[in-house]
């Protein structure tokens, strides 16, 4: 009994997304629309972190070593440096090679920098960099008293008003992240509730004839199901090509940009998508048809 009635409830839910063809593309498109604009929002605010994260893991804390320094000392003062909690990498940048990369900033201007270029008065140091941004300042003045370091450099003022502007972004993005789900939310239920309604009269005839409540749910619960799936679907398919031509032309014209990754971002959020529609769409007829199977 309970096979045939499953099979039932197919055959009627496919038989009247065809019969109510126009409600049943204008319910889709909601959904794909609705859901469109949330995963937009959502890749935003994903990115947002991503490019706070970036921000903060590009700190670094710069210990310069004094110029009588040994190459015994400057050995123990690396692995002092290393043993460090929070510390996650410790690279020595010679004399030499701090020149050469001050060329590199001045760049076309470079040649302002001939006058000094036997003398090189760079010292030697190492490049810090820790696993949290909290850890910084704590970090800092540890490596300060190290025997071998006489100066310590991380700009405080700009660390700290990077690490302001990386958590306003974080929450930011949660707050829109958050606002449009329940802007979603509410868009597709009031848009499977207008389905329903336009079927009340069908619903109290199959009621008022004995058919019990969960016989009449099953075909709304399939037809709910299938239009959250085909509106999730078409909004998954919209993001992926979207998303994918926007990291690939951001990738050529401006590579310095910190994006989220294609993968496994994209399968997630259409992941994440798909479940939405298929929960919004069964759930939201199911609830709509509680007050019409009160007859």
């Amino acid at each position: 009994m309970g096979l045939r009635s499953w099979q039932y409830a197919v055959r009627e839910s496919v038989v009247s997304i065809r019969r109510n063809g126009l409600m049943s593309l204008a319910a889709v498109s909601t959904i794909a629309l609705a859901l469109l604009i949330l995963s937009i929002f959502l890749a935003l605010a994903a990115n947002l972190q991503h490019m706070a994260g970036y921000l903060e893991s590009q700190v670094e804390i710069r210990a310069f070593l004094k110029g009588d320094t040994t190459v015994k000392v400057r050995d123990e003062a690396r692995q002092a440096i290393a043993a460090l909690p929070g510390v996650t990498s410790v690279t020595f940048v010679s004399r030499d090679e701090a020149l050469k990369r001050l060329r590199q900033q001045f760049g076309e201007q470079q040649s302002v920098l001939d006058a000094v270029e036997e003398m090189n008065p760079l010292p030697d140091g190492f490049e810090i960099k820790v696993d949290k941004p909290e850890n910084v300042d704590g970090v800092a003045a540890a490596v300060g008293k190290i025997p071998g370091i006489e100066k310590v450099k991380y700009q405080q003022g700009l660390v700290q008003r990077l690490f302001r502007l990386t958590q306003a972004i974080r929450t930011l993005g949660i707050l829109l992240a958050t606002a449009l789900a329940l802007a979603t939310l509410f868009i597709i239920s009031n848009t499977i509730r207008l389905t329903v309604f336009a079927r009340r009269r069908e619903v109290a005839i199959m009621k008022l004839v004995g058919a019990t409540d969960a016989f009449i749910r099953r075909p709304f619960f399939l037809e709910g199901l299938v239009l959250g799936l085909g509106g999730a679907l078409v909004a998954a398919l919209a993001i992926w090509l979207g998303y994918s031509w926007l990291a690939k032309t951001i990738s050529i014209s401006l590579p310095f940009v910190p994006l989220v990754p294609r993968q496994p971002f994209l399968a997630n959020l259409s992941l994440t998508l798909l479940t939405l529609g298929a929960i919004i769409g069964a759930g939201g007829t199911i609830l709509s048809l509680r007050r019409y199977l009160k007859v």
